[in-house]
């Protein structure tokens, strides 16, 4: 592998600016100076250093963020804010993109990542992998709703498949409720019409967890860090290269 794409993919910056790194000798390899970007080198086995701190190449990057309001899940657009306008420069520099979609107006667990392999498993319908939602719904859900659910709804354009749904709490005063809600499919805005078919209406949307991913409680709304290492264990039951 070059100097320059391992310094980059380290998260450094663009070609143009590691080569500006390059050409300030602060990059070593194996306790040497070096400024060609063209040096090859052994990724797995040379040890690179910027300013004496030693580098580790990882191909793939994995950010869990916790969605805003008003952001979409997409990589560009030209009208609104995206999930990526959110992260660090190395997540752009990597191409992250999100796995899956939140609405505009969901918020909570986005999971992003340049690993296509495991988007695809995670969002693969044959690997049923659950979401779990917290909705706040105009209306009083009922054990009715729950069977039905269970049964699995019917829309317009498609079966929904079984689907769980528990009332967290009912208010016959303010006539709302408070669900949670489990679904092993994605389709564009299931949850909301899933409840609207039971005649009630969604105010408010909340992922709390995809797969084995839960939405860290510590982390602010649009704020993101990195996945931990058991985190990303329980991701390689999926059977992909992390």
């Amino acid at each position: 592998m070059r100097l320059d794409k391992f310094l980059v993919d380290c998260g450094l910056g663009s070609r143009s600016e590691v080569k500006k790194i390059l050409k300030s000798k602060q990059v070593t390899v194996n306790g040497q100076v070096e400024t060609s970007p063209k040096r090859q080198i052994d990724e797995n086995a040379d040890q690179i250093a910027v300013s004496g701190q030693v580098l580790q190449h990882e191909n793939f990057v994995y950010y869990l963020l916790n969605k805003p309001k008003g952001v979409i899940s997409a990589t560009q657009d030209d009208r609104h804010r995206t999930v990526l306008d959110l992260l660090d420069e190395t997540a752009r520099l990597k191409e992250v993109f999100p796995v899956g979609r939140l609405d505009i107006d969901t918020h909570g667990l986005l999971l992003l990542t340049n690993n296509g392999p495991l988007a695809h498993a995670l969002l693969s319908p044959k690997k049923h992998v659950d979401k779990l939602y917290q909705a706040k719904v105009a209306g009083i859900m009922t054990d009715q709703d729950v069977e039905k659910f269970h049964q699995g709804i019917e829309l317009k354009d498609f079966n929904c498949q079984p689907a769980d749904l528990e009332l967290v709490e009912v208010d016959e005063k303010e006539n709302s409720s408070l669900v949670r809600i489990t679904i092993r499919e994605g389709k564009f805005h299931q949850v909301k019409r899933m409840v609207a078919a039971c005649g009630k209406e969604v105010t408010d949307l909340q992922r709390l967890r995809m797969g084995p991913l839960v939405l860290d409680e510590n982390l602010k709304i649009g704020k993101f860090r990195r996945l931990t290492q058991e985190e990303l264990m329980s991701l390689e039951a999926f059977g992909v290269e992390l």
